[in-house]
Order: structure tokens, then sequence, then C-alpha cells
């Protein structure tokens, strides 16, 4: 075979166009270094999808199959449901969800069972307070905004008229690497982090731990910015001595939903507890481990929950019980407050190589491939997010469920979930080791099978999915998207014509959430001061525009806050004109409302700027004085009595 063609057996791209307009061909090198990355196998056949109202029914599936010589279709467990030879297995429909379909051209392949539309939600169009939950102060927690807090936000965002608070991801990272901050790059996207549990609400806890710890509690709450490694190490402290409490004495209930919590994570909750244990046993790479580690092994890790690792493993489990629990209580209090959204929540891109969902899924996960982005507007020199992505080929062998059990543990606490770079359903940019951000190569997914499976699990947990789909968008992308109910996320700062000039609101789409900014972008404040520019500069990134486009910009935004009928250019003015557009959620930052100038998150830069780890100059409890929740309620009236629901 020549060169194309063996690109396109692996699904990767000869050549694409980056958003600078540049043309990259893809050499022979690249190609062999992901395929090897990739694996011996390339992708199989496509697979087989069938949109539903309620399912399939099993004679409706005898006819659609018809045309296809000797098949049938089996479960998860090999069991045959239906075939050629012997028609139906069992009575009823198929309900939603993948399947093995064996046929004489194909071979094994995907069915997939998906209902025509994601879930919409029961509601008009509303707004939600967007939140980095470790940027919250209080008077009460320990240097970093936790659970506890999280229900002071649902309530206070409940009386200012939200439906729900949004914030960034809640993925478990490794908590013992404290300067390893990012919530985009997670140890695991199944867990949660530990960092955010009130420790001092579990009952447990030595009464006396806070007061002997006061000082060092009282330290980490006045820093400027999140002492990581400071507040894991203090929590870590206060979690291993309730565990040691929990195991002399608790009560009934509290074991009993232990236990219970443990039965529901069943392997895959054993299996991430024992990668914990190992973790901090090995302290190398876990493709450095000693055999029979390197992969999970069910027979081997049993034997490791029975020996002198035991108490290491139910501590990891216990952990994550802890985080469960508090973070269910949030969810609970939504539901109790009536607030249609309740917690949406964002879902990272990929994971570490080095973290426990690229060890449980070596076929379908790719530790060798670090995501990113070519060179575009905003990152000139292309983006290595050291991030491992999902192989497509390992995805379909395993029937998506890596994918969905991903979406599902999410989804199981969100009202609404934004997946963070949506286009990589699509098609996903990999930089191989050693190479240069802008030397790496697109992979082709299984799209439809990908946006199929998003379906499903939107369904089965009634949530919401909202698709960042920011930056060089494929035609007929959003269309996509939209075809299967997948909401777009439109930032106004980018809602720009040819001209430089503002999109007018009524020409927002309604299914999707719109915002002024991200975390990877300025806030209002900083982007009308042309703040972030002159922080690129200064730490030699190209920030995409010049100081004098900024300014062209903010008179381009104020000439259109002026024709949506605004007298003045304050931030309540620009969420008054997003109010008027027809889009059904709107995302209001905390930092705006604040006027924090600085952002979140510079990407692209490490050491150069505090990411993740900057706090809001006010405590919550000082919120009501410091922000007019009168005016907020103002500025989004429009939402409730000028549109009817899209």
């Amino acid at each position: 075979m020549d060169l194309p063609e063996k690109m396109s057996r692996y699904g990767i791209e000869t050549s694409f166009v980056d958003g600078k307009g540049h043309t990259h061909t893809i050499d022979e090198q690249t190609f062999h270094q992901i395929a090897e990355a990739l694996g011996p196998v390339p992708a199989g056949p496509a697979p087989v999808i069938f949109r539903t109202v309620n399912g399939v029914e099993k004679n409706d599936l005898v006819a659609r199959l018809s045309h296809l010589p000797a098949w049938c279709v089996c479960d998860a467990n090999g069991d045959i449901l239906a075939s050629e030879m012997d028609g139906v297995s069992g009575e009823g429909d198929l309900p939603f969800g993948v399947y093995r379909l064996q046929d004489g051209i194909a071979g094994e392949r995907p069915l997939i069972v998906a209902p025509e539309h994601a879930y919409e939600g029961a509601f008009d169009r509303r707004w939600i307070l967007s939140v980095q939950l470790y940027g919250v102060r209080s008077e009460r927690n320990w240097g970093i905004g936790d659970f506890s807090d999280l229900q002071t936000l649902l309530r206070w965002s409940a009386a200012c008229g939200a439906a729900g608070v949004g914030l960034n991801p809640l993925h478990a990272l490794f908590d013992d690497e404290g300067d390893d901050c990012s919530p985009y790059a997670p140890n695991s996207r199944l867990f949660l982090n530990s960092i955010y549990i009130d420790v001092a609400a579990l009952p447990e806890l030595p009464e006396n731990f806070a007061a002997e710890h006061a000082a060092e509690i009282e330290r980490l709450r006045n820093a400027e910015f999140v002492d990581y490694a400071g507040v894991a190490a203090l929590k870590q402290r206060a979690l291993r001595l309730a565990f040691a409490q929990f195991n002399k004495w608790t009560t009934l209930k509290r074991r009993a939903a232990f236990d219970a919590f443990r039965e529901r994570g069943g392997a895959t909750l054993a299996r991430f507890a024992s990668f914990e244990a190992l973790r901090r046993k090995y302290k190398i790479a876990w493709w450095d481990w000693p055999e029979p580690w390197r992969s999970p092994d069910d027979t081997a890790l049993a034997e490791l929950r029975r020996g002198e690792d035991a108490d290491a493993v139910a501590f990891a489990e216990f952990v994550q019980w802890c985080a469960h629990e508090q973070l269910q209580a949030c969810v609970d209090l939504a539901r109790a407050l009536d607030l249609p959204v309740g917690l949406y929540l964002d879902i990272a891109v990929g994971v570490r190589a080095g973290g426990f969902d690229a060890w449980a899924e070596q076929s379908a996960i790719t530790r060798r491939l670090s995501v990113g982005a070519p060179p575009d507007q905003l990152n000139t020199a292309g983006q290595d997010w050291g991030l491992a992505g999902f192989n497509p080929a390992g995805l379909a062998a395993n029937g998506f469920a890596p994918f969905r059990k991903m979406l599902a543990a999410s989804m199981r606490y969100a009202g609404a979930v934004r997946l963070d770079h949506v286009l990589g359903l699509n098609r996903i940019y990999v930089v191989p080791e050693g190479a240069a951000p802008d030397g790496g190569a697109y992979i082709r997914m299984p799209f439809e099978a990908m946006l199929a499976s998003v379906a499903i699990e939107s369904a089965r947990h009634c949530c919401i999915v909202i698709g960042e789909d920011l930056g060089t968008v494929p035609d007929g992308f959003r269309e996509n998207l939209a075809d299967w109910a997948i909401w777009s996320y439109r930032v106004m700062m980018f809602e720009r014509g040819a001209d430089g000039g503002f999109i007018a609101p009524e020409h927002y789409p309604a299914r999707a959430l719109v915002t002024f900014s991200t975390h990877d972008l300025a806030t209002y404040a900083g982007w009308r001061l042309g703040h972030d520019v002159a922080l690129k500069e200064g730490i030699g990134i190209n920030p995409g525009e010049s100081g004098r486009e900024r300014e062209n910009a903010v008179s381009a935004l104020d000439a259109a806050l002026g024709q949506a009928g605004e007298s003045g250019a304050d931030f309540s003015a620009v969420l008054s004109t997003l109010a008027r557009t027809p889009s059904r959620l709107l995302g209001v930052a905390i930092e705006d409302l604040l006027g924090v100038v600085d952002q979140a998150n510079v990407p692209g830069t490490m050491h150069e700027h505090p990411n993740w780890r900057r706090k809001l100059p006010v405590p919550i409890e000082a919120w009501d004085r410091a922000i007019d929740k009168d005016a907020i309620q103002r500025a989004l009236e429009l939402r409730i009595v000028s549109h009817e629901p899209a």
C-alpha cells in the first residue's frame, strides 16, 4: 500500500489547514509514529446505528438487517439476541445501548441503538452562575473552595434567580502532586477530586484536629493563591485520621452506606483504589511497574486487596465515598431548591498518560500521543496539551464503553455537561512524542457513533450536553451536533462578523449556551483594559491581536451595546444584551460580577502565570455586599418575559 492508503486505514488525515490558513502535509515519519502509538489494528468497519424513540423491536431489527448474510446480534456477555438463522431470542425491544453485530461481510462491529436526540431539558431560557470552585474564598474552608461552599453557591444562585451553578471539572487529579493542579489534566475522569472534600464535615474526623492545625488552616485560607500542596497534605492527614476512626467506630448507617458505595462501584472502583495504592507504592509511571501490575488484572488485584496493601486500597475507596456523599448532597440540595439545571460540569478532553484511565483502558486510550491543536490566531505555535486521548479502533472494539462510562461519571451529578473541545468527537489533533506542537496530525474519530453514545447517556441521565465548539470548526460540524440536539457554546467576544462588528443578539442559536468569555480568555474587565494582550506580550506569547486591534474591538462592542438599547458599557449592559438572544442558557462568570481583571488560565503557560490558583477577591459571605443582585435580575429579566421557549 502507498502512504495515503495506509493513512486512510488508520484514519490519519494526509494533510490539514491550520487556523492561520497554512496547509500541513503529513510525512512518512509522522505517520509511522502515530500508527505505532495507535497499535497494530487499524479502524474496523463503521458501526451500525439505529436512531429510535424508545428502542428497536427485535422483529424490526431482523427486517433492518435482512440485507446482511449470516448475521447475529449479541449483548455484552456474548448472548445472542437475534440472528439470521434463528430470528429473535427473548421478548420485547432492544433498549438503548451498544451491542455486537457479526455478519459474513464486515465481520464484527458495534450496533448502536440510540435515541433520536440527546436530552434537551425541561425549562425555557435561563442563566447559570459560572464558578471556578477552587477559587472560592469562605470564612470556613481550608484554603480552597469545597463541597460545603458549593452548597452555599447553590443557595446564593437560587436567590438570584439562576438555574444552577457551572463548575470547572471535578475529575480526580494526583492528590499528592500539588503543582499539577489543572482540572483539565486529570488522573481520571471517572472519579472525583478529593481536595474538594470538606473534611471538617466528616463525622469521623477527631474533634481536636481543626484546633490543633488552626494556624496552618488560617495560613492556607488567607493565602493570595491556592496552595494546592499545602491544602492536599493537610486534608490527606485529616482523611487518614477519619478513616482510622471509621474503621474503629462509626454508625451502622454510615458503614452500610460505604458498603453500598463499594458494591455499586464494582470492579471500576476496586481497580481505581488498587491503582492509587500501587501508584503511591512504586512512585514511578505505571508502564514501569513490576509485573503483573502493568495492566489491570482482576485476579492479581484481588490478591493485592487481601494482602499488605489492603488498607491503602480501602482508604482510596473511603476517600471517593466521602467525595461522592458530599457532592450528592449538593445535587439533592439543587433539587430541593428546584433548580432546573442544578450542576453544570465540564468534562476534560483527555487524561494524564500516567493516570488511572490510561492504565485501565490501554486499548482505548493512546498514551504515546498527546492531544492538542494546530496553530491558530490565539496560539501561533500550535498547542500540545500533554493529554492522552481516545483511540478510535480501541473504542469501537470496546463498544464505546470507556467513552460512555466517562460521560456517565459526570452526568450522574449534573443537569448539564460541557464537552471540552467537542470537535474531538469528529477528529482529534495528536502530537507524537518528541514532536513540536505544529508537527502533529488529525485522526478521524467515529463521529456518528460518538454522537450516538452521547445521546444514549444524555437520555439515560436526563442531562443536557453542550459542546465546546470553538476554534476552526469544519463545515457541517455544528449542523451535525444540532441534529443530535447537542448544544453549541457561543462566546460573545468571538461572535463577530467579517467587518469586526459584533453580531446582533437575534442571530444566536436557540440551542446554545452563550457567555461573554471562558476560563481560558480575559475577563470582561481585563478584556476592556487589554490586560490579557499586555500580559501575553510581557511573557513572550503572541496574543493574536495588537493593542490597537483590541481598542477597535472594545469600540465595536460599545457600538453593539448601543444598538441593543444599552446606555452604558458595564457588565450589566453585556448581560442585558446577551439576555436578548434566543439561546436557552446564559453563563454568568462570578469573576465578571466581581470585576476581576486577571483570567483563570493563560493557555501555553506553566510558571509564567498562576493558572488555576487565583482566588476570588471577596469571600462568599460578602458577595451580597459586593454584588448588586437586583441589578443582575434586572439585566436578565428579559430572558423571562420577552421570549417563547426555544
